[in-house]
């Protein structure tokens, strides 16, 4: 593949790292005089001094025959504008972005920017899976299917503790994939028993999350 970077910073600098060990070509953009010029001691031709907002320099970095934009800028505005003129100036066939505050992830998904990919996003979602007490915890967002991976766990005193699935009534849209018990995986079954501290891994279509969270509430 050849893939067009926008952001030279430790992201962009290891992701280039890693496609060009894989051989794949690459060409990063940076807008940072300094840091351009260290980075072209390690990957000499493959990167290029400019701003990736800039049509001119997507030019020149040869985005019109490129298979796939990296947006990884430290800028979430930077990032949202390449993508768009990626996608809809250049119709490059995938385009992906960093998203640095949660915050703005709204505006990502308002604009169809995307897939997007959150560090950020991605802790919080270990450290709530960590929390003894978790109500729903997104894993895994996957917008071009409309669907998204959630985990949310029975709690004490649920309704569902100590029913089969078979008899439980799901919300329309929602399955459950996958139930962790004890630190070993389930696969759900219809004759299958919830028990109080299940965690449960579930595939739902956007906007389904308080109806889950609701049926696995405690009464």
């Amino acid at each position: 593949m050849f893939v067009v970077i926008a952001g030279g910073g430790k992201v962009g600098r290891t992701l280039a790292r890693i496609l060009i060990s894989r051989d794949n070509e690459v060409m990063m953009i940076e807008q940072d005089r300094r840091r351009y010029q260290r980075l072209t001691q390690e990957f000499e031709e493959s990167v290029m001094f400019g701003d990736a907002t800039e049509i001119f320099n997507l030019e020149r970095a040869g985005i019109e025959r490129a298979d796939v934009v990296a947006a990884v800028t430290g800028d979430d505005e930077d990032n949202i504008i390449i993508c768009q003129v990626a996608d809809h100036k250049f119709n490059v066939p995938k385009s992906i972005a960093r998203v640095n505050n949660p915050e703005n992830q709204e505006a990502f998904d308002v604009l169809g920017v995307g897939p997007t990919v959150s560090a950020t996003n991605s802790l919080l979602s270990l450290i709530e899976h960590e929390m003894p007490a978790h109500k729903l915890v997104h894993l895994l967002n996957l917008k071009k299917e409309n669907l998204e991976i959630v985990e949310v766990m029975v709690e004490d005193g649920s309704p569902l503790a100590l029913k089969r699935i078979e008899e439980i009534s799901l919300p329309a849209g929602v399955l459950l994939i996958s139930i962790l018990r004890d630190n070993q995986a389930l696969i759900p079954q219809g004759s299958t028993e919830l028990r109080a501290g299940d965690q449960i891994l579930a595939i739902l279509e956007p906007g389904r999350e308080d109806e889950l969270t609701h049926l696995f509430l405690s009464v």
